[in-house]
């Protein structure tokens, strides 16, 4: 029985045994940190937990408010703080595991940290983050300045000859791979010891060369239109926006915008007001004319055969180039011409003026066959004439002052492009399709005068809806007016 005794009591003390050493302890309220733990180097040891946040606290506050330096060259620097780069404490729960540290577990589980730390220490480090938002605002606005621009390699023409300006590399702050090195790296670089860091700086290479633009010589297509016509002011918008033009190279697969060239039409940018269009009506604009300068570079890019990228006709129909051959650009409705240059070469593009003509030469490398030629028709599908004219009556001018525009006849047509190979067509394209709105003649009459029988002579031609019979009733009040205004012959007295 004694036997029986000592056995189930030895039972029990090996369950009770057993029990204290698998059961789990938790961390209680009154735990402290073991010595020898730190986080992020900050000894927290023998303090509890709101006494190792109070102090991790501290020193990330400090942290915020830190500099930084960033090095972009040798003499290029830019200093900043980790609070402006938006810097955030990521694993919040560090002084809990701190405080967990030897003090959780069974007793065999804390037994065998808390000799590890004895031997060893525990360091945790703090997992910080940046907010994406900041460090590209940085990147941007404190950065980018220390760019520099690229020069592509690129030609000029003078005296008729291709002279080569070798490109000169730029360089830039690689947005993406520094934004990736701050947000990974950056920290712990600063924990190292590091006050100095650089930053990802990318070499940026010309783009062409002089194998490449040496090849070009050949003259893919050329067109010049006239401007006899033109005043001063609409004739210098045109030289402008064609110098604004000269020398442009295009690499194979680049495109051109006409507007983004030649804009902002200013006089700063060398603009005058001259005549343009606008809703139907011929107005004084600042750039008046560029139109041309656009339509004759849309007529050379058809004889280059480039591709157009897009095109927009003017409101109305002009008269320096065929119908749906011209080309209009305007800031106020978004009207741009842009093509590409589809070809497997660069191409260059020389403008100029002279004797009140604008010319435009694309050179290039000529691939097409010699035996190859290509024309290019109008095709007027309908057209509408104005039937009314439209008369105002200006009370601010004389009687007999009249100022007229002319007609504009509506038209719907088209462009096609015809190639011929030895002299025999062989294909007939339709390249695009424009409609040009009628505009009726219009007329500014003046209808100022003291005399009432003239102003109601003037008014009821007004009334009829004809410019010709205001200009006959202009035509009639000038010549009594200048009749009366003769002097009359005096009697002579009988002797």
């Amino acid at each position: 029985m004694k036997k029986l005794i000592g056995v189930f009591t030895g039972l029990v003390l090996s369950l009770v045994l057993a029990f204290v050493i698998t059961k789990p302890q938790t961390v209680n309220a009154d735990s402290t940190i073991l010595p020898g733990v730190s986080i992020n180097g900050i000894d927290v040891s023998g303090l509890d937990e709101a006494g190792a946040q109070a102090k991790l606290d501290e020193y990330l506050n400090g942290l915020s408010t830190a500099s930084i330096t960033f090095k972009i060259s040798d003499t290029e620097k830019v200093t900043t703080t980790f609070g402006d780069l938006g810097i955030t404490w990521a694993n919040s729960d560090a002084v809990h595991e701190a405080l967990s540290a030897g003090n959780e577990g069974n007793v065999i589980v804390r037994y065998k940290a808390k000799k590890d730390i004895e031997v060893n220490g525990l360091n945790i480090p703090i997992d910080v983050s940046f907010n994406e938002a900041s460090v590209n605002a940085f990147l941007e606005n404190e950065c980018a300045q220390f760019d520099k621009e690229v020069q592509n390699a690129t030609l000029k023409r003078e005296n008729g000859e291709f002279i080569i300006i070798d490109g000169v590399p730029g360089e830039t702050v690689d947005r993406d791979a520094s934004l990736q090195y701050i947000e990974n790296e950056l920290f712990l670089d600063y924990v190292s010891g590091m006050t100095e860091v650089p930053l990802v700086v990318t070499e940026v290479d010309p783009e062409g060369s002089k194998e490449e633009l040496s090849q070009i010589k050949d003259l893919l297509g050329t067109y010049t239109t006239k401007y006899a016509s033109s005043g001063y002011n609409r004739s210098m918008n045109i030289a402008n926006g064609c110098s604004l033009i000269n020398g442009t190279v295009l690499y194979p697969g680049e495109e051109f915008s006409t507007y983004d060239t030649v804009k902002p039409f200013t006089e700063a940018n060398g603009y005058y007001l001259a005549g343009s269009y606008l809703n139907g009506q011929v107005v004084d604009s600042v750039g008046g004319g560029i139109c041309q300068v656009s339509t004759t570079l849309y007529n050379a890019v058809l004889r280059s055969e480039l591709e157009v990228v897009e095109r927009y006709n003017h409101s109305m129909i002009v008269t320096y180039v065929q119908k749906s051959g011209d080309a209009a650009i305007a800031e106020s409705s978004g009207k741009d011409f842009k093509f590409k240059n589809n070809t497997e070469y660069p191409i260059f593009i020389e403008g100029y003026t002279e004797d009140k003509t604008i010319t435009f030469n694309i050179y290039g490398v000529e691939t097409r066959p010699s035996n190859r030629t290509i024309e290019f028709e109008s095709k007027v599908l309908s057209e509408t004439v104005p039937s009314t004219d439209t008369i105002t009556a200006d009370p601010s001018q004389p009687i007999g002052y009249i100022s007229t525009s002319a007609a504009h006849i509506g038209y719907s047509c088209e462009l096609w492009k015809v190639v011929y190979e030895d002299g025999e067509e062989v294909s007939r394209e339709q390249i695009n399709s424009s409609r040009y709105s009628p505009a009726p003649r219009t007329a500014i009459v003046g209808v100022s005068t003291p005399n009432p029988d003239y102003y109601n002579y003037m008014m009821n031609a007004i009334a009829s809806g004809n410019v010709d019979t205001c200009k006959s009733a202009a035509a009639q009040i000038k010549a009594l007016e200048a009749q009366s205004a003769q002097p009359q012959p005096q009697p002579t007295p009988e002797g």
